[in-house]
Parts: C-alpha cells; sequence; structure tokens
C-alpha cells in the first residue's frame, strides 16, 4: 500500500508547529540561515503534519516531465502547494527518488533510513514546509504505510524549525548553500542545477555574487547558465516542447555546455544554422561513430564546411542576403557586402518532409569531417580534401544550371581558382625546402 497524502491545512499545522516549538527542549546549530550560525528549535511532529515544498530544484525536471506528459498547467506545482493532489504528486516523485540512488556509488536514501532509521533531522518552516529532507520524509512514509510495526518510530518525525520571520529568498538561499556541498550537489541533475543557479542570479545580480556564495568558479556559473539558454532555445524553438526538460536533462549536458562556445563569434544566421546542426546530431546520436562529443568541429569550426556539402547534396541553395547598413562583415564579394542565409538547410533538417533525407547526408558528412580532422594529425588531410574537391569539380554540369546561379556560379568558380592557385604557391615554397631539392619551374 503506498501512502496516501492527507494535508491537514495550514491554519492547523501552524498552531501544532507553533505549540511544539514552545514546548522544545532541544536546539539544533543551522549554519545556513542568513549565513551565521543560529540555535534552531527540535520538535517532533506527526509524519502526516508536513508538507513538501515545491519549489524544490531537486525536482524540477521530474515536475517538468510530469507537467508535459499529463499536459497539466505549466504552473501546476508552483500554485499547488496547498493541493491535497498535487502533494501526491509530488510525494511520488519524491519517493522514487528516495528509491535510487543519484550515482553508482550513492546508496539510496530509502535504504540509508531502512537500515537506519531517522539520524538526521528534517528543516520546516513555521507552516510546516519542508526546506530540507523532502526525499528522506517521503522515504519514512512510504517505509511506515508499509509495516507500521517495524517502522513504528516514522509515525513521528524530528524537526528543526526556521525563525518566524524566515523569507522566500532565505529558503532558497538555504537550498543553495546545501547544494553548494559536495554531497549534496549530486542529488542535483545538471537542469536542476542550472535553475537553481538562474533563481540565484534574481536574489544576488551578480554572477559573481552567486559563485562566492556557492563557491564555485565564475565561469562555470557562466557555463551552466548559458546552457540552459541553449536547452531553453532547443526546446522551443526546435522541438516545440518548452520546459520538457526531460529531453535534456539525462543526456544533454555536454552539448548544451559546449554549444555557446562553439558558436560564439558568428553571424547571426550562421548560429542558428550551427544549432540547427548540434540539435539535428544531438536528435540522431545513435547514428554517430562515437560521442557526440566528438563532433564539435561539425557544429563548431568546421561548420560553415558542412553546410556548404549538405547544401550541395540536397540540391538547396545558399541564400546571399544584404546586410543591414553598418552591420560588421567578415569579407566583401564584387556584389558588395552580404552574408550568407542558411534557413533553406534549416528548414530541411526540421521539416517533416525532408528531415530523413537531411538528417542521413548530414551524418555522413559529420563522420567524414571528423575523419578528415584525424587525418590532419597523421599528414593525409590535404591530399584526401584536394583529391575530393577534384572529384566533386570533375561531375559539375553547367549545362543544367540555372540561368539565376550562374553570377554566385562565377563568384565561387573565381575563389576556387584564386585558391588553387595560392595552394599551388604554397606548394611550391614546401617542396623547395625539402633537403636537396632546388626549385622547379613549372611546365609552360
Amino acid at each position: 500500500m503506498a501512502y496516501q497524502i492527507t494535508l491537514v491545512d495550514r491554519a492547523r499545522r501552524e498552531a501544532q508547529i507553533a505549540r511544539s516549538v514552545e514546548a522544545s527542549a532541544g536546539t539544533e546549530d543551522f549554519w545556513e540561515f542568513r549565513a551565521t550560525k543560529t540555535a534552531l528549535p527540535v520538535i517532533r511532529i506527526p509524519v502526516d503534519l508536513p508538507i513538501y515544498r515545491m519549489e524544490n530544484f531537486r525536482t524540477f525536471s521530474e515536475q517538468a516531465e510530469y507537467i508535459a506528459r499529463e499536459h497539466r498547467s505549466h504552473d501546476l506545482f508552483v500554485v499547488g502547494q496547498e493541493s491535497e493532489s498535487v502533494q501526491q504528486i509530488q510525494h511520488e516523485i519524491l519517493a522514487r527518488l528516495a528509491a535510487k540512488g543519484k550515482a553508482a556509488s550513492v546508496t539510496p536514501v530509502i535504504d540509508v533510513l531502512q537500515r537506519e532509521k531517522q539520524r538526521e533531522t528534517l528543516l520546516v518552516t513555521r507552516g510546516g514546509v519542508v526546506v530540507n529532507g523532502n526525499r528522506r520524509l517521503a522515504a519514512m512514509r512510504e517505509l511506515w504505510i508499509a509495516d507500521k510495526l517495524e517502522f513504528d518510530s516514522f509515525g513521528y518525525i524530528d524537526c528543526k524549525v526556521l525563525p518566524a520571520d524566515t523569507t522566500p529568498s532565505d529558503i532558497l538561499e538555504i537550498e543553495a548553500a546545501l547544494q553548494a556541498k559536495p554531497e549534496t550537489r549530486l542529488d542535483y541533475d545538471w537542469i536542476g542545477d542550472a535553475k537553481l543557479l538562474a533563481a540565484m542570479l534574481k536574489i544576488k545580480g551578480r554572477v559573481e555574487d552567486v559563485a562566492g556564495m556557492l563557491g564555485r568558479r565564475v565561469a562555470e556559473v557562466k557555463t551552466t547558465l548559458q546552457a540552459l539558454n541553449e536547452a531553453d532555445i532547443y526546446l522551443k524553438d526546435w522541438v516545440g516542447a518548452e520546459g520538457e526538460y526531460s529531453r535534456v536533462s539525462e543526456h544533454g549536458e555536454q552539448l548544451f555546455k559546449d554549444l555557446p562556445s562553439l558558436i560564439q563569434g558568428k553571424p547571426e544566421a550562421l548560429q542558428e544554422a550551427s544549432r540547427s546542426v548540434a540539435w539535428s546530431l544531438f536528435e540522431n546520436v545513435g547514428k554517430l561513430e562515437g560521442r557526440l562529443y566528438n563532433y564539435n568541429s561539425v557544429f563548431g569550426k568546421r561548420v560553415e564546411d558542412v553546410l556548404d556539402r549538405l547544401a550541395e547534396e540536397l540540391g538547396v541553395a545558399v541564400v546571399e542576403e544584404p546586410r543591414a547598413d553598418g552591420e560588421e562583415f567578415d569579407f566583401e564579394l564584387d556584389g558588395g557586402p552580404s552574408q550568407a542565409s542558411y534557413q533553406p538547410l534549416i528548414d530541411a533538417l526540421k521539416d517533416q518532409s525532408t528531415r530523413a533525407e537531411a538528417v542521413d547526408l548530414l551524418v555522413e558528412i559529420a563522420v567524414s569531417v571528423v575523419e578528415s580532422e584525424k587525418d590532419k594529425k597523421s599528414g593525409g588531410a590535404a591530399l584526401k580534401a584536394i583529391t575530393s574537391a577534384n572529384a566533386k569539380l570533375a561531375e559539375v554540369d553547367l549545362s543544367r544550371a540555372a540561368p539565376d546561379t550562374y553570377v554566385a556560379a562565377e563568384r565561387q568558380l573565381s575563389s576556387v581558382m584564386k585558391r588553387a592557385t595560392e595552394l599551388q604557391e604554397k606548394l611550391k615554397k614546401l617542396r623547395a625546402s625539402l633537403p636537396g631539392n632546388a626549385p622547379t619551374e613549372e611546365p609552360s
């Protein structure tokens, strides 16, 4: 029989806790309330009296997943702290978390309680909201309802009680301070950690202050917040599943933390295209050889090459758009400043009717790019790239080209010829620099 929540109304909870505090004969020092040691009264109350805190970043991803799966209101948990049905949902989430270890070396909470009983007090507000120990409470409730004889001691639980003037900001800072401890931090997935940092940033105002409070490097905090932003963009703009963090919480941490630095400094259009490449590979990682991390260059430094090759394979034109007046640009063509628009490729990777073919081609190109990166270390990349370029040029049939592509094609050919000449000159110098070699004349 699973534990069923029977909510005690707020007024009764507060009154019972107030009486228990007044009668308390013991205290426990607590160091995380307003950054100073505070002697908090310790009370013993019925196991069904406290309620779970809903703004709990340990359970944030699970709450978001439930809302998405059950098509419930996005603020279900935020406004449901005093709702018996929502408390029941939160209990089931917490009970599942208490029954499993966060890592292979971490014993599930319920196993520890089953073996050792309660050894640490819960932390509650004067209203009975559990600030620290939500999983332990869920585990004790489950053990007690399963066997009231063996776990009779869980019918009442020990709690230390925060001062009456505790504010929501105080509670958030307490969670952040407790999360900063290495043994506690394991309890958070990366999304929960990022959401906690974002909430703390609203209070503190500066990343430096958040990092200082948590004993973390500023760069680490910035990276985590940027990763959360990238995950939000992916879920909202690409998947159309805003807030469904379960899609990224387990396997997306590395990608979303790497992506901001990989696209930094690129023109906006290229950033969007880079994201679409990264997201497509993330969703099809099973088709890749090795870990997604190995493909960072595909949506990073090599992304323009990847996009050009994908456009060619799909027969999609990469449109050149005039830049706005005063906008910076990296290079000029005879026709004036312009920048590439990769929207047709983004659409091909996103649209259901074209996605399968586009993704398969992208995977093929991505694998070849990673292989070429490996070849660079062995010295064979240059010859391989030149051979590939020559083969592709040999396949070009200008008689089938659309008239509106003539100008762009001519520019590309001029660029190819210029680059080929530069490579020839460089190769000539390299050959001449070899021991025992003299400069050779090119045949006329």
